[in-house]
C-alpha cells in the first residue's frame, strides 16, 4: 500500500509539488465531457503525469453530486429511460479507452441524492467542519437543497430498496462484463452519509450508504472487478460505534480482496450524528486503521479525502498537505510491526 491523491492538476507545479511531498500515485479527472474522452486522450493523461515520476492509476467516473444535476451520467441510477441507456453506452466506452490507455480502474459513485450535510460546525482553531445532523436534516433540510425536506419527495420519483437494487443490478450486469474484459476495477464508494438501514429519505433509499448494502453489492455480481473505493470516514459515519467496529468493516472487504482504493478520513460522531475532522483528532484511531490495511494485504493507493476548511489563501492545499504527512507517517509506524 502507498500514498496517493485525487483531483485536478493543471499547472505543472502542482505535479511537481506532489513529487516532492512523495505523492506518485494519483486519481485525476478530465475536464474533457464524458461522451468527448478518446483511447488517446486518457493516455495523453498517463503520459503528462508521467514526465514528473507519477502514475495516473485511476480516475472518477461517476459523480457524487445530485443525479438531477449531473448531465452526463446522472441518469443512470434513476429511473429507467433512453437516457439512461445512453448514458451506460458511454461509460461501458470509457471503461474500455481505460483499459487500453493502461488505468488500473475507475472510481465511482452510487447516488440520486448527492451528499447530505447540515449546517457546518467549528473545530479546534476555527476550522470549519463539515456536518451531519439526521434530526436537523429532517427538520430543515440539506443547505445545499433549499427547500427540500423529508416530505418534499424526490423529483425523479421515489425510489425504495427493491428499486434502487434494481437499477444497481442493471448497472452491473452492462459495465461489470466490460470491466472483467478490459481488466479495469470498477471501485464504488458510499453514499454519503448512510441514514440507516430500510430508511428513505424524500423518498429515496440510500442503500450503499450502509455497511450491508456493500456486502450484496459484492455479491449481486461476483467480480475480480467489483470492488470498494473504501471510504473511512463514510463507512465510520453509518455505525453507532465506529471506534470499534469500522475494524471489522475493513476486514470484512479485504479479506475478500474487494478494497481497490482507500479514502482516509476520520470523523467524531456515529450514525445520524457526526462532524468531519482531521485524522490525528476523530474518534477512529488511524494509525490501527492502517496496520489493518496491512493485515489484509491491501496493496493500493491511500489518500486523503476531504479535508476540514482551513483559514488563508489555500486552504485546501495546507489542509491536503498536512494529511499528506500524516498518511506517510502512518504508513512507516503500521509497516514498523
Amino acid at each position: 500500500m502507498y500514498i496517493g491523491t485525487q483531483g485536478h492538476f493543471t499547472e505543472d507545479h502542482d505535479l511537481e509539488q506532489l513529487a516532492q511531498l512523495g505523492v506518485n500515485n494519483i486519481d485525476v479527472t478530465p475536464r474533457e465531457p464524458l461522451a468527448e474522452w478518446t483511447t488517446d486522450l486518457l493516455t495523453g493523461y498517463r503520459e503528462r503525469y508521467a514526465k514528473f515520476g507519477i502514475n495516473l492509476e485511476m480516475m472518477h467516473l461517476i459523480g457524487s453530486g445530485s443525479a438531477l444535476a449531473d448531465k452526463e451520467t446522472g441518469a443512470i441510477f434513476l429511473k429507467p429511460s433512453d437516457e439512461r441507456e445512453r448514458q451506460l453506452d458511454h461509460v461501458c466506452d470509457a471503461i474500455r479507452m481505460a483499459g487500453e490507455a493502461g488505468l488500473r480502474g475507475f472510481n465511482y459513485n452510487i447516488t440520486i441524492l448527492g451528499h447530505l450535510r447540515t449546517e457546518s460546525k467549528t473545530g479546534r482553531g476555527g476550522a470549519r467542519l463539515s456536518t451531519f445532523d439526521y434530526q436537523e436534516l429532517l427538520e430543515k433540510g440539506s443547505p445545499r437543497k433549499k427547500g427540500a425536506t423529508e416530505d418534499t419527495v424526490f423529483e425523479d420519483g421515489p425510489a425504495d430498496a427493491d428499486e434502487m437494487w434494481s437499477r444497481i443490478d442493471h448497472f452491473l450486469k452492462r459495465v461489470i462484463p466490460v470491466a472483467e474484459e478490459y481488466k479495469v476495477q470498477m471501485a464504488c464508494h458510499p453514499s454519503d452519509p448512510g441514514i440507516g438501514v430500510g430508511v428513505t429519505y424524500r423518498g429515496v433509499d440510500r442503500v450503499l450508504g450502509m455497511t450491508e448494502g456493500f456486502k450484496k453489492l459484492i455479491d449481486l455480481y461476483p467480480s475480480d472487478y467489483n470492488g470498494l473505493n473504501f471510504c473511512v470516514g463514510c463507512h465510520s459515519e453509518c455505525l453507532e460505534n465506529p471506534s470499534r467496529d469500522i475494524f471489522d468493516s475493513i476486514r470484512y472487504f479485504g479479506e475478500r480482496k474487494k478494497l481497490f482504493n482507500i479514502h482516509y478520513r476520520n470523523i467524531k460522531g456515529s450514525l445520524g450524528s457526526f462532524v468531519e475532522v482531521f485524522p490525528d483528532e476523530g474518534d477512529v484511531d488511524m494509525i490501527e486503521v492502517m496496520r489493518v490495511l496491512k493485515e489484509v494485504e491491501y496493496p493500493y493507493m491511500i489518500m486523503p479525502d476531504h479535508v476540514p476548511g482551513m483559514s488563508g489563501p489555500e486552504p485546501g492545499r495546507v489542509g491536503m498537505a498536512y494529511v499528506f504527512g500524516y498518511i506517510h507517517a502512518a504508513l512507516q509506524a503500521a509497516n514498523a510491526n
